[in-house]
Protein backbone atom coordinates (compact mmCIF):
# COMPACT_ATOMS: atom_id res chain seq x y z
CA UNK A 1 0.00 0.00 0.00
CA UNK A 2 2.95 2.03 0.55
CA UNK A 3 4.59 1.83 -2.67
CA UNK A 4 0.97 2.57 -4.53
CA UNK A 5 0.69 5.66 -1.78
CA UNK A 6 4.15 6.83 -3.22
CA UNK A 7 3.32 6.16 -6.79
CA UNK A 8 -0.06 8.00 -6.44
CA UNK A 9 1.52 11.25 -5.15
CA UNK A 10 4.42 11.17 -8.18
CA UNK A 11 1.89 11.06 -10.76
CA UNK A 12 0.51 13.62 -9.12
CA UNK A 13 3.13 15.65 -8.55
CA UNK A 14 4.19 14.82 -12.59
CA UNK A 15 0.56 15.82 -13.62
CA UNK A 16 0.91 19.21 -11.29
CA UNK A 17 4.12 20.46 -13.25
CA UNK A 18 2.09 19.94 -16.39
CA UNK A 19 -0.57 22.25 -15.22
CA UNK A 20 1.98 25.30 -14.26
CA UNK A 21 3.94 24.33 -17.50
CA UNK A 22 0.60 24.66 -19.60
CA UNK A 23 -0.16 28.09 -17.26
CA UNK A 24 2.66 29.69 -16.92
CA UNK A 25 2.69 33.35 -18.81
CA UNK A 26 4.10 33.31 -22.16
CA UNK A 27 7.13 36.36 -22.45
CA UNK A 28 6.57 39.01 -24.93
CA UNK A 29 7.70 38.87 -28.13
CA UNK A 30 11.18 41.11 -28.27
CA UNK A 31 10.65 44.46 -29.41
CA UNK A 32 12.37 45.14 -32.64
CA UNK A 33 15.87 46.59 -32.47
CA UNK A 34 15.75 50.21 -34.03
CA UNK A 35 16.37 52.04 -36.97
CA UNK A 36 19.77 52.96 -38.05
CA UNK A 37 18.47 56.43 -37.39
CA UNK A 38 17.16 56.00 -34.16
CA UNK A 39 20.19 54.52 -32.82
CA UNK A 40 22.55 57.14 -34.37
CA UNK A 41 20.98 59.48 -33.05
CA UNK A 42 21.31 58.34 -29.83
CA UNK A 43 24.73 58.02 -29.81
CA UNK A 44 25.50 61.28 -31.33
CA UNK A 45 23.23 63.13 -28.81
CA UNK A 46 24.35 61.25 -25.97
CA UNK A 47 28.09 62.69 -27.44
CA UNK A 48 26.94 65.77 -27.60
CA UNK A 49 25.71 66.00 -24.22
CA UNK A 50 28.76 64.42 -23.40
CA UNK A 51 30.92 67.43 -24.85
CA UNK A 52 28.67 69.88 -23.63
CA UNK A 53 29.19 68.99 -19.57
CA UNK A 54 32.39 68.97 -20.22
CA UNK A 55 32.93 72.42 -22.32
CA UNK A 56 30.31 73.66 -19.20
CA UNK A 57 32.88 72.89 -17.00
CA UNK A 58 35.45 74.95 -18.58
CA UNK A 59 33.07 77.73 -18.69
CA UNK A 60 32.16 77.55 -15.22
CA UNK A 61 36.24 77.24 -14.26
CA UNK A 62 37.98 79.66 -16.83
CA UNK A 63 35.10 81.77 -17.76
CA UNK A 64 35.52 85.95 -17.29
CA UNK A 65 32.65 86.75 -18.08
CA UNK A 66 29.50 85.97 -15.16
CA UNK A 67 27.47 85.38 -18.11
CA UNK A 68 30.04 82.48 -19.46
CA UNK A 69 30.31 81.01 -16.04
CA UNK A 70 26.37 80.96 -15.51
CA UNK A 71 25.47 79.34 -19.30
CA UNK A 72 28.15 76.76 -18.20
CA UNK A 73 27.16 75.75 -15.00
CA UNK A 74 23.09 75.60 -16.89
CA UNK A 75 24.25 73.52 -19.77
CA UNK A 76 26.26 71.39 -17.12
CA UNK A 77 23.06 70.61 -15.47
CA UNK A 78 20.80 70.67 -18.43
CA UNK A 79 22.94 68.17 -20.79
CA UNK A 80 23.11 65.63 -17.27
CA UNK A 81 19.61 65.53 -17.12
CA UNK A 82 18.91 64.88 -20.95
CA UNK A 83 21.97 62.14 -20.77
CA UNK A 84 19.80 59.87 -18.23
CA UNK A 85 17.32 59.96 -20.18
CA UNK A 86 18.93 59.04 -23.46
CA UNK A 87 21.19 55.94 -21.49
CA UNK A 88 17.87 55.21 -20.18
CA UNK A 89 16.71 54.61 -23.52
CA UNK A 90 19.71 52.53 -25.25
CA UNK A 91 19.23 50.66 -22.30
CA UNK A 92 15.68 49.41 -22.94
CA UNK A 93 16.60 49.67 -26.64
CA UNK A 94 20.11 47.48 -26.92
CA UNK A 95 21.68 50.68 -28.27
CA UNK A 96 25.21 50.57 -27.25
CA UNK A 97 27.09 54.16 -26.02
CA UNK A 98 30.14 55.60 -26.72
CA UNK A 99 32.14 56.23 -23.69
CA UNK A 100 33.36 59.67 -24.58
CA UNK A 101 32.95 62.51 -27.22
CA UNK A 102 33.61 62.60 -31.02
CA UNK A 103 37.69 63.45 -32.05
CA UNK A 104 36.34 66.46 -33.44
CA UNK A 105 34.54 67.17 -29.86
CA UNK A 106 37.54 66.87 -27.89
CA UNK A 107 39.92 68.65 -30.13
CA UNK A 108 37.48 71.83 -28.91
CA UNK A 109 37.96 70.52 -25.50
CA UNK A 110 41.86 70.99 -26.06
CA UNK A 111 41.71 74.20 -27.98
CA UNK A 112 39.37 75.98 -24.76
CA UNK A 113 41.93 74.12 -22.16
CA UNK A 114 44.64 76.10 -24.18
CA UNK A 115 42.64 79.56 -24.04
CA UNK A 116 42.12 81.96 -21.08
CA UNK A 117 41.14 85.64 -20.37
CA UNK A 118 38.21 87.28 -22.75
CA UNK A 119 39.57 85.07 -25.54
CA UNK A 120 38.15 81.93 -23.57
CA UNK A 121 34.71 83.65 -23.48
CA UNK A 122 34.70 84.18 -27.36
CA UNK A 123 36.37 81.12 -28.46
CA UNK A 124 33.35 79.03 -25.97
CA UNK A 125 30.78 81.45 -27.12
CA UNK A 126 31.56 80.70 -30.50
CA UNK A 127 32.02 76.82 -30.31
CA UNK A 128 28.82 76.54 -28.37
CA UNK A 129 26.64 78.14 -30.77
CA UNK A 130 28.07 75.56 -33.54
CA UNK A 131 27.63 72.52 -31.39
CA UNK A 132 24.28 73.68 -30.27
CA UNK A 133 23.23 74.39 -33.69
CA UNK A 134 23.75 71.25 -34.99
CA UNK A 135 22.40 69.60 -31.95
CA UNK A 136 19.14 71.61 -32.86
CA UNK A 137 19.29 70.35 -36.58
CA UNK A 138 19.66 66.21 -35.77
CA UNK A 139 17.32 66.01 -33.19
CA UNK A 140 14.57 67.86 -35.95
CA UNK A 141 15.48 65.26 -38.08
CA UNK A 142 15.57 62.67 -35.42
CA UNK A 143 11.63 64.19 -35.07
CA UNK A 144 11.33 63.71 -38.69
CA UNK A 145 12.59 60.16 -39.65
CA UNK A 146 12.66 58.33 -36.45
CA UNK A 147 10.56 55.60 -36.12
CA UNK A 148 10.76 54.51 -32.70
CA UNK A 149 8.52 55.97 -30.15
CA UNK A 150 11.31 55.96 -26.71
CA UNK A 151 13.94 57.63 -29.50
CA UNK A 152 11.96 59.97 -30.54
CA UNK A 153 10.57 60.92 -26.31
CA UNK A 154 14.08 61.93 -25.93
CA UNK A 155 14.30 64.25 -29.00
CA UNK A 156 11.35 65.68 -27.72
CA UNK A 157 12.96 66.16 -24.24
CA UNK A 158 16.00 67.74 -25.70
CA UNK A 159 14.47 69.95 -28.53
CA UNK A 160 12.90 72.66 -25.66
CA UNK A 161 16.46 72.85 -24.05
CA UNK A 162 18.64 72.98 -26.76
CA UNK A 163 16.58 75.80 -28.42
CA UNK A 164 16.56 77.47 -25.72
CA UNK A 165 20.77 77.60 -24.61
CA UNK A 166 21.13 78.04 -28.31
CA UNK A 167 18.99 81.71 -27.97
CA UNK A 168 20.46 82.54 -24.51
CA UNK A 169 23.81 81.86 -26.53
CA UNK A 170 22.82 84.22 -29.28
CA UNK A 171 21.91 87.33 -27.10
CA UNK A 172 25.36 87.42 -24.97
CA UNK A 173 26.97 86.62 -28.24
CA UNK A 174 25.60 89.83 -29.46
CA UNK A 175 26.00 91.76 -26.28
CA UNK A 176 30.27 90.46 -26.47
CA UNK A 177 30.38 91.33 -30.32
CA UNK A 178 30.92 87.34 -31.23
CA UNK A 179 30.02 87.10 -34.50
CA UNK A 180 26.76 85.20 -35.22
CA UNK A 181 24.44 83.75 -38.14
CA UNK A 182 23.56 86.25 -40.40
CA UNK A 183 19.84 84.29 -39.87
CA UNK A 184 20.22 82.21 -36.85
CA UNK A 185 17.43 80.84 -37.04
CA UNK A 186 16.73 76.85 -36.75
CA UNK A 187 12.56 76.79 -36.90
CA UNK A 188 10.34 75.23 -35.02
CA UNK A 189 9.96 71.52 -34.71
CA UNK A 190 8.67 70.46 -37.86
CA UNK A 191 6.10 68.08 -38.84
CA UNK A 192 7.15 64.37 -39.04
CA UNK A 193 5.53 64.43 -42.61
CA UNK A 194 6.92 67.38 -43.69
CA UNK A 195 9.68 66.46 -46.97
CA UNK A 196 12.31 69.04 -45.34
CA UNK A 197 13.59 68.02 -42.09
CA UNK A 198 15.37 70.18 -39.55
CA UNK A 199 14.45 73.38 -41.97
CA UNK A 200 12.29 76.41 -41.11
CA UNK A 201 10.43 77.86 -43.70
CA UNK A 202 11.87 80.96 -43.35
CA UNK A 203 15.25 79.97 -43.38
CA UNK A 204 16.94 80.59 -46.81
CA UNK A 205 19.60 77.89 -46.66
CA UNK A 206 19.24 75.56 -49.18
CA UNK A 207 21.86 72.71 -47.74
CA UNK A 208 20.45 69.32 -46.55
CA UNK A 209 20.09 68.59 -42.64
CA UNK A 210 23.07 67.28 -41.37
CA UNK A 211 23.01 63.80 -40.44
CA UNK A 212 22.06 62.56 -36.97
CA UNK A 213 25.88 61.81 -36.08
CA UNK A 214 26.77 65.58 -36.96
CA UNK A 215 26.29 66.44 -33.53
CA UNK A 216 28.98 68.08 -31.70
CA UNK A 217 30.83 71.10 -31.09
CA UNK A 218 33.86 73.07 -33.61
CA UNK A 219 36.15 75.47 -32.79
CA UNK A 220 35.50 78.37 -34.94
CA UNK A 221 36.38 81.91 -32.76
CA UNK A 222 36.13 85.30 -35.13
CA UNK A 223 33.86 83.13 -37.31
CA UNK A 224 30.71 83.50 -38.83
CA UNK A 225 28.13 80.92 -38.36
CA UNK A 226 25.78 79.78 -41.17
CA UNK A 227 21.85 78.64 -40.30
CA UNK A 228 23.59 74.97 -41.55
CA UNK A 229 27.03 74.49 -40.91
CA UNK A 230 28.50 72.07 -42.78
CA UNK A 231 28.88 68.64 -41.55
CA UNK A 232 31.98 67.30 -39.97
Amino acid sequence: MLAVKRLGIGAGLAMLGLVLVSVAPVSPARAAAPSQQDSQYLQAIHQANLAEIATGNLARQNGTNKQVQDLGSKFVMDHAQLDKQVQSTASSTGVTLPDSPTPDQQAVLSQLQGTSGAAFDTQWISAELTAHLKNIQATQTELAQGSDPAVKKVAQAALPKLQMHFDELLQLARKLGVPVPANPSVGPTPNPSAPSPGRSSGSPSTSPSPSPTSTGNEPGPGSTLSPNPGVS
